[in-house]
């Protein structure tokens, strides 16, 4: 009985342990986000609107919105989300030197979503001004019946 106790007991210290990694692995990256948001610098949006046309249900639309590193830091862009689940941002995992030009690409997947489509994409990140709202607009029509 005792070889069990000690055995469970080594078993919850082990894991209190990793436990506490973890959340200095989190607090690690609040710090590195906070940093970055305190070197601030400054970026030009150089497309804010894509219009996709027309799409049958069903496809996947694919566009990357570039930006421009015009201030003296390295731009770092902490998180893109978007307005609905159907539209996936994909942001630069390394920061955006100064003149650099960098892409956030997204996708958006029509199944499902026949008419207007306006979704957009929120950028959070280490300029000031804040990064412009991104959109993505279009129509989505009905598949064809045979």
């Amino acid at each position: 009985m005792k070889k069990i106790a000690l055995t469970l007991l080594c078993g919850i210290i082990l894991l209190s342990c990793d436990f506490r990694r973890k959340d200095k692995i989190a607090d690690d990256g609040a710090k590195i986000a906070e940093q970055a948001l305190k070197d601030s610098t400054t970026v030009q949006v150089i497309d804010t609107a894509y219009n996709f046309g027309s799409v049958a249900e069903g496809e996947k639309v694919e566009y990357s919105y570039r930006f421009k590193n015009t201030g003296t830091k390295p731009l770092v862009i902490v998180t893109a989300t978007a307005s609905c689940g159907c539209t996936v941002p994909q942001k630069p995992e390394r920061p955006i030197l100064p003149g650099e030009t960098g892409f956030i690409k997204v996708v958006f997947d029509s199944k499902g979503r026949v008419g207007p489509a306006h979704k957009t994409i929120t950028v959070t990140s280490n300029a000031r001004p804040d990064f412009e709202q991104l959109l993505l607009t279009g129509d989505v029509t009905g598949k064809m019946k045979q």
